[in-house]
């Protein structure tokens, strides 16, 4: 009777439904806004903290993190200086991946002295350049610089004045960069066109579907690179694990930004022209899938919070930062009691630099908070720069690498793809690991988890009475987020507090076609007194949609488009958990949340995948599940404008690895030969391998018999 009374005044209200699901937008891109906003409380801002800093280890590759191997670093060419001493050194981040670059370190140092991290920009050549005369005549006419001698080279005058200061340096190159030469600065950087013999299921290279698939990237590489190099810098005795920092401008920023988030071991950092509300970074290396989607620079900055970190505007995208984001900063670093830790260096009548004026600055922050000792402000002093064959790594006693070698580059990849599945499956065999490895991947692939689904309301359309149930057709609003989702409702006038979520791809046709013919299946759990809900999932459809949409970006880099964007088959799976939201929380609608027994869920056809990453995410909320897989699997998706893409979609023991998330809810899968090792090896670690029934046989017969199973 409660059911009916909900219902009549239902038809009483005004519905009121969004001008258009939001989704429908334009695409955004690294040229969108950006904004910061800090929570009210250091509680909030630790719950988001932890999201986002797992968010950019997911898209960087870096869930689990690799294996750790030896770093084998050799050390060699020391050049003596005045109080100071220049090494040339290279070292394994990965077997056979070299990382080089130049390691300052004070002459006399005295008991334990700082580390810092120097990383460079987009600047070809960049620790081995020499800026030319009349470039730097200009610098120094306009106050960027200040000597021409010391001016020749930025980062040989900020190594050497952070030496001369007492602190060890580790100044190394970006990939494709200086000695860095095992992948071309053509491909890391200049990367246009996919490369078919690069696009396999084996044997892949980097910006092909697969690697995407696989969170493999170059900002992934060059962030482990950064962690490698931290653990090298660490490694020297001298050096002193409380007092390490990272600095860099542009690019060199990015990387800071990215290191000083994830990594707990930096204590101080100073990001360059890059913390920003505006452009986001242009290189492919400073973009992946996933990275930045609802998030952005500004709250990767404030991740470091509250240590010490500083930052600069100049006549670029930063030139807001002042009113646009460091404001921001400040009110979360208040929040910690620690607003003075966060400096802007304001330098608007800079074009993009980490000139003189900027480096004095970043001196004079590391030396207060550091307690160098040195006289502030810290300015440097003049001197002669090496020339570039003096710093270079390779030399006939250390021979160089192959160059840009696609052998190189696929192995490489591969040897990421066994490690990572190695710890992966380790870890899908234990309930802990599901939990802790997993599932949080999983909620950042998706990019929602049940208990942010969204505050969801129903907005009726239309009720009929069909004999012995009731047809309601409305829209769920996802009011959080914008989003709605058209449904169908078969209610039996009997309802016994059950509900299926019968899902397809051909939407609320696949429980009730146009002409009210029902599915027979669905007849079935109806005439039981189960409730039975149809949807059409975000532009399921669109007959004319055969690729989803991507960015106005000429280079075909899927990270310009999902390091922004959900992923089609991200969306589809919200809709999915926001009827599982409203089905669990309602008030009102055709089955109230009060009289809800058990809500179980069925997706078939190419749906099925869709429901088995929901499903995996609403926990408990779903009490058991049945999936067609149709044998689908992320890994063999050849383009990244496929709607079935999903950016890390493979790596975590492809679709059956989102599966074995329903462990240990009973679950049915058909479309597949035999239960597959990652899904039987979780419900074994539950002692619920009972709980499974894998239909084998005719596929006319798999609704009818889920249906049966259902019921249960």
């Amino acid at each position: 009777m409660k059911r009916f009374i909900a219902l009549a005044v239902l038809l009483c209200v005004a519905v009121t439904t969004f001008a258009e699901d939001v989704r429908h937008q334009p695409l955004k891109d690294l040229n969108g806004y950006f904004p910061f906003n800090p929570p009210s409380s250091i509680d909030q801002w630790e719950q988001r903290k932890e999201y986002v800093r797992r968010q950019i280890l997911v898209a960087a590759g870096l869930w689990p993190m690799p294996t750790k191997t030896p770093l084998n670093p050799v050390l060699h060419g020391k050049i003596e200086g005045d109080g100071y001493t220049v090494e040339k050194v290279y070292f394994e981040s990965a077997p056979g991946f070299f990382v080089t670059g130049n390691l300052y370190r004070p002459t006399n140092p005295q008991g334990k002295v700082p580390g810092v991290m120097l990383a460079h920009g987009h600047r070809k050549d960049a620790r081995l350049h020499l800026t030319p005369e009349k470039t730097l005549r200009n610098q120094i006419a306009d106050g960027a610089e200040r000597f021409e001698r010391a001016g020749r080279s930025t980062y040989q005058s900020q190594c050497r004045q952070l030496a001369k200061m007492g602190c060890v340096v580790w100044q190394w190159d970006m990939l494709g960069d200086s000695d860095s030469i095992q992948l071309s600065r053509e491909l890391v950087h200049g990367f246009a066109k996919q490369r078919a013999e690069m696009n396999t299921t084996k044997d892949w290279g980097l910006f092909s579907p697969q690697a995407e698939s696989h969170c493999q990237n170059v900002l992934g590489l060059q962030t482990l690179n950064a962690i490698r190099g931290l653990d090298f810098l660490l490694s020297l005795p001298e050096v002193d694990p409380q007092r390490v920092a990272v600095t860099g401008a542009s690019g060199g920023g990015t990387q800071t930004m990215l290191l000083a988030a994830i990594d707990d071991r930096i204590k101080l950092s100073f990001p360059v022209v890059m913390v920003s509300t505006a452009m986001q970074g242009g290189c492919t290396c400073e973009n992946a899938s996933l990275l930045r989607v609802n998030t952005g620079n500004v709250e990767f900055a404030a991740l470091a919070a509250p240590k010490p970190q500083g930052m600069n505007t100049a006549n670029d995208w930063t030139k807001e930062m002042a009113t646009k984001g460091f404001p921001e900063l400040q009110q979360l670093y208040a929040t910690y009691g620690k607003k003075n830790n966060v400096l802007l260096k304001r330098g608007e009548h800079f074009p993009h630099n980490y000139n003189a004026v900027t480096r004095s600055a970043f001196y004079t922050f590391l030396n207060k908070h550091f307690k160098l000792g040195s006289q502030a402000p810290v300015i440097e002093t003049d001197f002669d720069p090496l020339p570039p064959e003096q710093l270079t790594v390779w030399d006939e006693k250390h021979p160089a690498p192959k160059a840009a070698d696609p052998d190189f580059e696929r192995n490489l990849l591969a040897w990421f793809t066994e490690d990572a599945d190695k710890q992966i499956r380790a870890a899908a065999a234990s309930p802990e690991g599901l939990r802790d490895v997993i599932l949080p991947a999983a909620e950042v692939l998706i990019g929602r988890t049940y208990a942010n689904a969204g505050d969801v309301q129903w907005a009726l359309k239309q009720e009929q009475e069909q004999g012995g149930y009731v047809k309601h057709t409305g829209t769920l609003l996802n009011k959080t987020y914008g989003e709605e989702v058209n449904v169908v409702w078969l209610c039996p006038k009997q309802w016994n507090g059950r509900v299926v979520i019968w899902l397809d791809d051909s939407g609320q046709a696949a429980v009730c076609d146009e002409d009210g013919s029902v599915n027979l299946s669905a007849m079935k759990l109806i005439q039981s007194g189960t409730a039975v809900l149809g949807a059409d999932l975000f532009n399921e459809n669109d007959e004319t949609l055969k690729q989803t949409r991507v960015v106005a970006n000429p280079r075909e880099f899927a990270g310009y488009t999902f390091g922004y964007n959900h992923a089609l088959f991200a969306k589809r799976a919200h809709d999915v958990l926001s009827i599982v939201s409203f089905l669990r929380h309602a008030d009102s609608g055709p089955c109230p949340s009060s009289d809800l027994k058990n809500v179980a869920i069925a997706g078939w056809n190419g749906t099925g995948p869709v429901v088995a990453a929901a499903s995996g995410l609403a926990g408990d909320a779903i009490d058991r599940t049945a999936i067609d897989t149709q044998g689908f699997r992320f890994g063999e998706i050849l383009d990244y404008r496929h709607p079935m893409f999903l950016p890390g979609g493979a790596k975590y023991l492809d679709l059956p690895g989102l599966i074995a998330l329903q462990a240990p809810r009973p679950l049915w899968l058909a479309g597949e030969s035999e239960t597959p090792a990652a899904i039987t090896s979780a419900y074994q670690a539950t002692s619920r391998t009972a709980d499974v029934v894998t239909f084998t046989g005719e596929a006319a017969q798999q609704q009818s018999a889920a249906s049966e199973w259902l019921l249960k």
